[in-house]
């Protein structure tokens, strides 16, 4: 039966999900979407609950008259169908109770932050690559992950405690009232204080508990930033001076810590001293009451246990509504991040790509980075047209625009003006996914799942078997050290992890498995960043007939400081700031004698320097 109730929730809904609100309101509410009546039955649920435990109390002080009132013989004549009817509510109140209960634990705990994961993971993964080169993915991951349980948690204080709370003490007031008007007043005086406690303490409380959030994630991160940089901390012998550093943020969180237990014994002394007081002027007054015959014996100890029954609810509401504040402010700090709009869209009814021969063309392209009005422009009227099945090398200094253009290709980010068309479709007018499906890259700054070398490869075409994997594996020279790969818990060859970035990996080994899943790929447009970067020149000759197998057909972008290893292609592009400067083949450019026959010359073993300051030749 309960599994039923975990299934009222789907929590990986199919639907693509919406930008949410900036606004924490309605943040909240369109965060709540699909699981809102499941929430307001438990709300109801909740105000039955409290409705019927503060009548109950009544029910007593009743029952107390009854008993010093009636002779025993008479009692159930009197009231046997009164007690019957409080005997079955009593057997009842489970059901209902039992009931919130599931909805509570089976129904919303599990699914609800599960559902909002889900889709602020999916809001992320569509986010702009611009998006994360100004964000922490670390940072990320938390704000979905943490913002998902403030919501969740929310929602619960709101509708399981606050609404407890009001029901309960609203027929509580009621129910006093229905003895005698004055019982009333104790309870109301108490509500003002108590009130006025909350608003001094809740909120500096929850400074507090921000305070303290952040003083941890400093002291988080920077022990954090020790154990990923072991390699240098213990290079440099610096593991007292990381402990020192680590200390400092320690002091600082414990000083959060010593201001949080400050205001705690703080509002725990008030708040006992309420109750007290409470419960001394509730019973006080009862008792005085019933001296002038206004009510009865059962009134007195309806009254008193009411009183008592507030002095562990006013604890209980303390921290909800602590931790309600600590949430709201987990909620507020993930909206900036989780709302923040997409920069790269497909336009409204984006068709997919059709690429049939890889004809490329920038046209009068314009790009910088950011839109503040100083953002430097990194490409500056680029217009270039790449032929279907031409093999092309970008040159030029670091900071040239190479790097950037193929971003610009790719649509990492949208470009100011101008237009890039593949095949004679605009690339802004396509979905980006069938875009990206049509291209194979390989990077220098090679970049691993965690996860098995056999994932790893197939990534690259998800569908293709087992023996296509090995396959690529073989032309792109990793199939030896695959096969000798063995992780901590025992997964060999193509089952072995290769860690996080593939950091169990060498560079040429992580290298090789990237070329390995662009081979795999078969993609009719290349794009080679570096690609043979971190081999070393004996498997980099073993690789290259690979590599010129793999681009046989196919259009290619070739970037490399290494001049000789883009020496024969078809064309070299030559940048400098965003513009073509020279173009021809390897012979022509060095026979004219520019920048590109400058750069060859200054090269040391074919490496292009970075502070290579040449000017360009008139």
């Amino acid at each position: 039966m309960l599994a039923w109730f975990e299934r009222l929730i789907d929590p990986y809904p199919d639907a693509e999900p919406i930008q949410p609100p900036k606004g924490f309101l309605a943040f909240m509410w369109a965060a709540a979407s699909g699981v809102r009546r499941y929430i307001l039955l438990m709300t109801l649920l909740t105000a039955l609950t409290a409705a019927f435990e503060a009548l109950l109390f009544s029910m007593m002080g009743r029952i107390v008259d009854w008993l010093s009132g009636t002779p025993p013989q008479r009692l159930w004549a009197e009231h046997g169908g009164t007690l019957g009817l409080l005997a079955l509510v009593l057997l009842a109140s489970p059901l209902v109770v039992g009931l919130q209960t599931v909805l509570k634990h089976q129904t919303l705990a599990g699914a609800f932050p599960m559902r909002l994961r889900w889709n602020f993971h999916r809001l992320m993964l569509g986010q702009s690559m611009g998006f994360y080169q100004d964000e922490f993915s670390g940072r990320v991951a938390a704000k979905v992950m943490q913002t998902a349980l403030a919501v969740r948690d929310s929602w619960m204080i709101v509708a399981d405690i606050l609404v407890f709370v009001l029901i309960y003490f609203g027929t509580m007031t009621a129910v006093v009232g229905g003895f005698d008007l004055w019982l009333m007043l104790p309870f109301l005086c108490w509500l003002v204080l108590y009130a006025a406690a909350l608003a001094w303490f809740v909120p500096r409380l929850g400074k507090v508990s921000q305070a303290q959030a952040d003083a941890r994630s400093l002291m988080t991160g920077r022990i954090t930033d020790a154990y990923t940089n072991i390699a240098t901390v213990k290079l440099f012998s610096h593991a007292r001076r990381e402990a020192d550093h680590a200390r400092e943020a320690m002091r600082e969180f414990m000083t959060t810590v010593h201001a949080q237990m400050r205001m705690v014994s703080g509002f725990e002394v008030v708040n006992h001293g309420l109750s007290m007081g409470l419960v001394l002027a509730c019973s006080g007054s009862a008792l005085w009451l019933w001296q002038q015959g206004q009510v009865g014996v059962g009134a007195v100890a309806a009254a008193t246990a009411m009183a008592l029954r507030l002095n562990g609810i006013s604890h209980w509401v303390m921290w909800e509504m602590a931790m309600l504040f600590e949430h709201v402010g987990t909620v507020q700090d993930g909206i900036a991040t989780l709302s923040r709009p997409r920069l790269v869209l497909d336009v409204p009814d984006a068709q997919p790509l059709q690429v049939n021969r890889g004809d490329i063309e920038f046209d009068r392209v314009c790009f910088a980075y950011g839109s503040h009005p100083g953002a430097r422009q990194v490409i500056d009227n680029f217009s270039l047209r790449i032929r279907p099945g031409e093999r092309i090398g970008l040159v030029g200094r670091s900071g040239a625009g190479k790097s950037t253009l193929v971003n610009l290709l790719l649509r990492f980010h949208d470009i100011q003006s101008g237009s890039i068309r593949i095949d004679g479709q605009d690339i802004a007018q396509v979905t980006q996914d069938s875009l990206r499906a049509q291209i194979g890259m390989v990077t220098q700054d090679t970049s691993l799942l965690h996860r098995s070398v056999r994932e790893n490869i197939l990534y690259g075409r998800p569908q293709a078997n087992e023996a296509q994997a090995l396959d690529a594996a073989r032309r792109a020279q990793a199939d030896g050290f695959i096969a000798e790969l063995l992780d901590p818990k025992g997964r060999s060859g193509l089952d072995a992890q290769v860690g996080e970035r593939g950091v169990k990996l060498s560079g040429g080994q992580r290298q090789r498995i990237a070329i390995a899943r662009v081979m795999l790929k078969d993609a009719p447009i290349l794009l080679l960043d570096e690609a043979t970067s971190a081999l070393d020149s004996e498997v980099e000759a073993a690789i290259q007939a690979s590599l010129d197998a793999l681009m046989a057909g196919k259009t290619v972008v070739a970037i490399a400081h290494r001049l000789s290893t883009i020496a024969a292609m078809d064309r070299l592009i030559v940048l400098d700031e965003g513009r073509i400067v020279e173009e021809g083949d390897h012979a022509s450019l060095l026979a004219r004698g520019g920048l590109y026959a400058r750069l060859w010359a200054r090269q040391s073993g074919g490496f292009l320097g970075e502070d290579d300051r040449i000017p360009v030749a008139a």
